[in-house]
């Protein structure tokens, strides 16, 4: 059996454009969470961890940056490819209230990329099954794009290396 979602886009307008279908089986949780950037972002190596998601050009602040892409699955299939994935090397988002996660290593996009930092300058939005990334304030040519991971499984053991002068020292 196939159930329907119609999930609204948080753009606050209302036409064809601003509506997702979505299907999900009962059976067969993972589906593709459609994954869209609105500007132009490099993917390149990090100071703070691995891979990082730099601005080509300038950002204004509170301005929506995209979705993340990926797959939709539930809280078990998680668990278990978290298991799989390299040390450290994590692409899991879950959702609150929920027992899904969203898992970017699949059909993901350069949001993927952006790296914790205790001063980011980015804010992640979980909603309606969507990673949304918005601008908290202007972000300037080059720059890394950062977020506050919040509460996360490594239990405030895992070294935070951000580098902020407000770090708190774990994630």
């Amino acid at each position: 059996m196939m159930r329907l979602f119609f999930v609204p886009i948080a753009s606050g307008r209302r036409n064809r454009d601003s509506i997702y279908l979505y299907g999900m089986s009962k059976r067969k949780p993972p589906f593709p969470s459609p994954g869209k950037t609105y500007f132009e972002l490099d993917i390149k190596k990090s100071r703070i961890a691995g891979l990082g998601a730099f601005a080509t050009g300038k950002i204004p602040a509170k301005r929506k940056l995209g979705n993340m892409g990926g797959e939709i699955i539930s809280y078990r299939e998680a668990q278990k490819r978290v298991k799989q994935q390299p040390h450290n090397v994590l692409f899991m988002v879950e959702f609150d209230h929920e027992p899904i996660a969203l898992d970017a290593s699949v059909n993901g996009n350069a949001l993927r990329h952006i790296n914790h930092s205790c001063e980011p300058n980015t804010y992640m939005r979980r909603a309606y099954r969507q990673v949304e990334f918005y601008s908290l304030r202007p972000i300037s040519k080059g720059e890394e794009l950062t977020c506050d991971y919040g509460e996360t499984h490594h239990d405030g053991k895992l070294p935070c290396r951000c580098g902020a002068k407000n770090c708190r020292g774990f994630i």
